[in-house]
């Protein structure tokens, strides 16, 4: 137990109701950044969220964004195999530069190159498409580092409660999720 409010198995939700002050601004955020225009599509930006979350061995982030990404039309066999193997992953080869690039992101954030970023550009990419990834990167590198330094963990029921909540994609979806918390 990392913080004794939170109980010996803290969900997110209690993260989010014990300490209220951020999660609005956090979950707008979450909106504008997955749901919001992008050139990725919202199954792309989730599975980037799923990816980097796996990379960070945080399960709760992990199953939550592949249940999302399933939903948003993701075959749930690539996720494994994107933790194993890049370049084997059965995921465009469009999308392949990206996920190289987060994975330095999140591994060796000080050894990303211009020839990673230039890959992305080569295979279709612009510069918007590689602002989206790095963000979404980001702010899922700061989730499961919230969620870890919590205590937060998953379970099969956590999941359970995930793919029920999870099965509709909306453009407001996290800040649905705080006003189900009662955090406006």
């Amino acid at each position: 137990m990392r913080i004794s409010v939170l109980g010996s198995q803290p969900h997110l939700a209690d993260v989010f109701k014990t300490f209220p002050e951020t999660v609005r601004p956090l979950l707008e955020y979450h909106d504008l950044l997955l749901r919001g225009p992008s050139p990725l599509s919202v199954a792309e930006r989730e599975l980037i969220a799923a990816y980097v979350s796996g990379l960070n061995a945080c399960d709760f982030c992990f199953g939550a964004h592949q249940i999302i990404a399933e939903a948003a039309g993701v075959d749930e066999v690539v996720f494994q195999q994107l933790l194993e193997d890049v370049d084997s992953a059965p995921v465009d080869d469009v999308l392949k530069p990206i996920l190289h690039y987060v994975k330095t992101l999140t591994l060796s954030p000080a050894k990303v190159t211009d020839a990673q970023a230039q890959a992305i550009r080569d295979a279709g990419w612009d510069d918007r498409a590689i602002h989206d990834a790095v963000a979404v990167c980001a702010l899922f590198n700061l989730m499961n580092r919230l969620v870890e330094g919590m205590g937060v963990e998953s379970s099969e029921a956590v999941r359970a409660s995930q793919r029920q909540r999870n099965g509709k994609i909306t453009d407001t979806q996290y800040r649905d999720f705080g006003r189900m918390l009662g955090i406006e």
